[in-house]
């Protein structure tokens, strides 16, 4: 085998030729921690054959629709809410150079936690930005931010692990081909998920309305009241998810009891000194990169520039509803659709491709009048951004665990510490510079980072021919 195949694998060996293999190494890798029967079976092979992982992925998805239904909505309102000396967007800046750095220890405290509970402790800092928003100035939103970035990072990568661990123990238990249940599982989880946005700024459409004597917006408190009843259910419904077990070479996970900090922090490090050293990884990060772009774009740049000045603060809710129904959609679509790197590459490329209609529309001033049409154009920006932001989170999510089943909770700790930097950045430095100049800057960075992330998938097929004709 050549050192290009040693690095990117087998990925494109056909199913039928692979799976008897497959089964075979992910059968040492089923979960310890599962639920005894009450009742006593002289056939354990029988039993784990049909087990069933997916109720743990519909719990996981509705608690996090719950809590960040809430969460998103505010998020979508600070750049318009909060804006004395730009406290909502600098909040915001904080939060995700919090969660920036966090990140960079995330996996070590998911590793001592466990996924389970790293899940719980991550929807406290959620319930209290939300909360510091009923009173906000900088002595509650800034710690708020601060605290919400370490949570932000456990619970992300905790998800994005559990996730995958379930996802493998459900393709090993019931003999099903592992890169396909990645994706739907995935797939499930980021459409639901994505009705945060809809569901969210709906209530948001609601419960809020322009004062236009005063020039100032009713309802907020009300708004935030309701937002954290819900979270509130969200949280104890993540109590209802069963231990899994979180490693990085398919052994069951060891507890903070059993892994000494040491030995703890030498594996973090060599965690990420491993995914940072692997062509894979540093070819997907450009891609990384512009997901969390273009998500900051939206809840910062867009909300502010193109649908206030167009349909008011109160339009921003429709807007957002809108691009969260066709996240959901696309996200369900993508996650159906992804079997391998060939389909990943495909569903990237629909996108890469809404993304770049939206920016270039943007970039020419095209608009339409006010009223009806206008307010209808403003939806269709809005739905096509929630077109290619599906596709990026299902797709990204669904290539780190089908290329990194050595390091899981590594490879997502990186995906979260480089979409937060970006988010970051464009918090803190996009006010500094002209929206046009935002747009090209994005325009040119989806170029970029989508031909090197075909170039990876082209030498990654072109590796598996190689291993297959010998």
């Amino acid at each position: 085998m050549t050192s290009d195949e040693s690095k990117f694998g087998n990925i494109y060996s056909h199913p039928s030729t692979t799976r008897e293999l497959e089964f075979q190494s992910m059968a040492s890798a089923i979960p310890g921690d599962e639920e005894t029967p009450l009742v006593a079976d002289n056939s354990p092979l029988e039993a784990v054959k049909g087990r069933s992982h997916t109720r743990d992925i519909h719990i996981l998805s509705l608690a996090f629709l719950l809590v960040f239904l809430a969460f998103g909505a505010a998020q979508n309102l600070q750049s318009t809410l909060n804006t004395e000396d730009d406290l909502g967007t600098t909040s915001l800046g904080i939060l995700y150079l919090s969660f920036t750095f966090f990140s960079v220890v995330a996996s070590l405290v998911v590793r001592v936690l466990g996924s389970k509970n790293a899940l719980l402790l991550g929807t406290t800092g959620y319930v209290l930005y939300v909360a510091a928003n009923l009173k906000p100035n900088w002595y509650t939103l800034v710690p708020a931010s601060v605290y919400l970035g370490f949570c932000a990072s456990i619970i992300w990568v905790g998800e994005g692990t559990y996730l995958t661990s379930a996802a493998r123990s459900h393709s090993s238990d019931n003999k099903l081909h592992e890169g396909a249940v990645i994706g739907d599982f995935n797939g499930e989880f980021w459409a639901v998920y994505a009705l945060h946005q809809f569901i969210g700024n709906l209530i948001t459409f609601a419960l809020l309305s322009d004062d236009q004597q005063e020039g100032s917006t009713k309802g907020t408190t009300l708004l935030f009241i309701v937002f954290l009843f819900i979270m509130t259910f969200g949280a104890i419904l993540m109590c209802f998810l069963r231990k899994r077990s979180v490693n990085t070479k398919g052994e069951q996970e060891l507890s903070g009891a059993d892994a000494g900090a040491c030995a703890s922090l030498k594996s973090l490090s060599k965690s990420l000194a491993s995914a940072l050293s692997d062509i894979k990884m540093l070819l997907i990060i450009p891609l990384i990169a512009y997901s969390g772009l273009q998500q900051a774009f939206v809840w910062a740049e867009f909300t502010k520039y193109v649908v206030t000045p167009a349909i008011g603060i109160s339009g921003v809710g429709s807007s957002m509803a809108a691009y969260g129904a066709f996240d959901g959609i696309c996200s369900l679509l993508a996650g159906r659709l992804t079997s391998g790197l060939t389909s990943v590459t495909t569903i990237v490329s629909v996108g890469v491709f809404a993304q770049a209609v939206v920016l270039i529309l943007l970039l020419l001033d095209f608009s339409i009048s006010s009223g009806f049409l206008g307010t209808l154009y403003i939806l269709f920006l809005a739905g096509l951004l929630g077109v290619g932001d599906g596709v990026l989170m299902t797709q990204l999510n669904a290539l780190i665990g089908i290329l990194f089943k050595h390091d899981t909770e590594g490879a997502f700790a990186q995906l979260k510490i480089w979409q937060c930097a970006t988010i970051a950045t464009v918090f803190f430095f996009a006010p500094l510079i002209s929206f046009k100049s935002v747009l090209i800057i994005m325009l040119a960075f989806l170029c970029v980072s989508f031909c090197i992330f075909l170039w990876l998938a082209l030498k990654v097929e072109n590796t598996s021919s190689l291993s297959t004709s010998h």
